[in-house]
């Protein structure tokens, strides 16, 4: 039984620090890809809005397609964790990296030349599908291939460039904002519309390099030891081993293998042993369980949400337009800087202590902001009576797939929303609206048409040519695929006869600027503490925790559940933000960051310092 828990000095010579760096740049590449598949469509959705056309009907997309294009890299993302594990205990955690940036290279060609609807969502499943992928197998390989001194490291590298990726992505979009801005000002429609064409093809093209890079780096790099191990290939994990290592710590991890291979094999002698050792001792179950419950917290911060639909909370916080992207710049800067803050900590102060301090961090930004929200959002008032009015019964038509057009009838309301229409609406309030009058104000509108609920933009009062616009046709699915993604319970056929009904029409006061740089300010300090702790922790929670045996469809499972918490946030946000406002989802982030945090402090090991088979000891009940 092995006492030593000290980590192993590290390599030395150069050519072993070269390869490690060499391992870490790859691995990082594959964070890169990773932060773009996440960043790069918020800054290309614009102008593929205004300009892509389907060439099977010559239309516009509409935005049920539209959804459906932002929608499919998380799609591809699920299927492929689903089989990440297995992929990789099959073909090895190299090979696999190469196919993930094999898929992504082949995706952006797919999406730049799109013409018509399908190719560009084929395109973004295999950018998901790739991401999925790439979020499994490296931080699997991160874990098994480094040693304990640098494992931290080099995985804080993989989030650290996942970081870089997102604000990569967010100075590509700004970059060709800036030249649109400048060929608008030629007050020339067709140049302004092929040039927005031309600007969301290259958005994806700029992405390419780091995709056949990370390619060419998977094909150099060593496989992981430990797999090669439990295949059998004990010289080849030796030789892989070398690469990284002295021969002593070469060595001395390759016993600890053989010894953990023989306890394991001594322990599954009979049929009944063997399943209860896989599925029911306490050296599985309790590291699967924190696993699952670090990744399902980690999303259940609301990080995916509050960097998604930043500029959004920070104009609803009192910011203008400008300073909102400013302050968006500011959050993405914050994330990048503080994610380098973790590297140089996680080898140091251990996963333990940044996860506790991270999520405790956290707690407080967010019911920081929830307590600003509230100040004006307990003033909102509820004027859906007076909306409903509003709805007019409309004939329009309907475009089928072979672009034949079809008479229908449509149900619509549009409100242009400037002050005297704000005014009008606030006095149908009655005394509700009396203490928000003459403010200015915002709008939003929830509405559904049978099984389906949507949620407009917000607008303000003194925005020039401010408006509502909604409409029940085009606020349905297109198609049953498209109908089974946002509500797989609901009746296509039947809510396309179903009136429009206002939910909810909520008039909000806009708060000082001063409130939104405070608001501001609390995202600042929570993308900061997620960064320290959560967001580089997490993935070696992920990879650290898991027993060798189930490792790679341990870590598919958790990422999965991992994901299907994000979906469900995304689903839920706006129409919560929408009906209830933003302190109630600030507080609701707050609680389930509880359990984070009591989690981190109270249940979890440290594993600074540790082998993986040490860290299996240690869930196995022995010191």
């Amino acid at each position: 039984m092995k006492t030593n828990t000290e980590p192993a000095a590290p390599a030395t010579g150069p050519s072993k620090t070269g390869y490690n760096r060499f391992l870490l740049l790859v691995a990082g590449l594959g964070g890169l890809l990773y932060g773009i598949d996440v960043g790069i469509i918020a800054g290309a959705l614009p102008y593929l809005e205004a300009t892509f056309k389907d060439a099977a009907t010559g239309q516009l997309i509409n935005a049920g397609q539209l959804s459906i294009i932002v929608a499919a890299v998380l799609l591809g993302s699920v299927i492929s964790t689903l089989f990440a594990g297995v992929l990789a205990d099959l073909m090895g955690r190299k090979k696999l990296m190469a196919l993930s940036g094999i898929l992504f290279v082949a995706s952006i060609p797919m999406i730049a030349l799109a013409h018509g609807f399908n190719a560009l969502v084929i395109g973004r499943l295999l950018q998901g599908v790739s991401a999925g992928l790439i979020g499994v197998v490296i931080p699997l390989y991160l874990a098994e291939c480094l040693g304990a001194a640098n494992r931290g490291k080099g995985t804080g590298v993989f989030q650290w460039l996942l970081t870089l990726g997102i604000v990569a992505a967010a100075i590509i979009g700004f970059y060709f904002s800036i030249k649109v801005e400048g060929i608008a000002k030629l007050g020339d429609p067709a140049k302004l519309y092929a040039f927005k064409d031309t600007a969301w093809r290259s958005i994806f093209w700029v992405s390419l390099p780091p995709g056949i890079l990370f390619v060419l780096g998977s094909l150099v790099v060593a496989e992981s030891p430990r797999w090669l191990f439990r295949r059998g290939k004990v010289d080849a994990a030796r030789t892989a081993l070398l690469r990284s290592r002295t021969e002593e710590q070469a060595d001395t991890e390759l016993k600890e293998m053989q010894e953990t291979a023989a306890a394991e094999k001594a322990k599954s002698t009979s049929t009944g042993e063997k399943i209860k050792e896989s599925l029911l001792s306490r050296k599985y179950v309790i590291p699967f369980v924190l696993a699952c419950v670090i990744l399902a917290c980690n999303q259940a911060t609301g990080i995916n949400s509050i960097i998604g639909y930043n500029a959004t909370i920070l104009i609803q916080a009192g910011l203008s337009d400008k300073d909102a992207h400013l302050g968006y710049v500011i959050l993405t800067a914050v994330n990048f800087i503080m994610t380098m803050g973790a590297i140089a900590l996680v080898d140091r102060k251990g996963r333990k202590f940044l996860l506790s301090l991270g999520s405790a961090g956290i707690i407080v930004s967010l019911i920081c902001a929830g307590l600003i929200f509230n100040k004006t959002e307990k003033l909102r008032v509820d004027v859906k009576d007076a909306v409903q009015v509003m709805v007019q019964e409309v004939d329009s038509e309907k475009v089928l797939s072979n672009g034949t057009k079809v008479p229908v009838k449509d149900q619509v309301v549009k409100i242009v929303f400037g002050e005297a229409q704000a005014a009008a609406l606030i006095a149908a309030a009655g005394n509700a609206g009396k203490a928000i009058t003459g403010q200015p104000v915002t709008m939003s509108v929830i509405y559904s048409c049978g099984d389906f609920t949507s949620a407009s933009a917000v607008v303000r009062s003194k925005d020039l040519g401010a408006e509502i616009s909604i409409s029940r046709n085009a606020s349905l699915p297109s198609s049953s695929v498209e109908s089974f993604f946002k509500n797989p319970f609901a009746n296509l056929e039947k809510s396309r006869t179903a009136p429009l009904k206002i939910e909810n029409a909520l008039i909000t006061p806009v708060p000082s600027t001063r409130n939104g740089w405070l608001t501001a300010l609390c995202t600042f300090v929570f993308v900061g503490f997620f960064a320290v702790g959560p967001g580089v922790c997490v993935w070696l929670a992920l990879s650290e925790l898991m027993p060798t045996r189930i490792r790679s469809n341990g870590m598919s499972i958790a990422l999965l559940i991992n994901q299907a918490v994000s979906t469900t946030i995304a689903a839920i946000f706006l129409p919560t933000v929408g009906k209830h406002g933003y302190a109630t989802m600030f507080f609701a982030f707050a609680g389930c960051t509880v359990i984070y945090f009591i989690t981190a402090a109270f249940f979890l090991p440290e594993t600074k310092g540790k082998t993986l088979e040490e860290i299996e000891e240690h869930f196995e009940g022995k010191k």
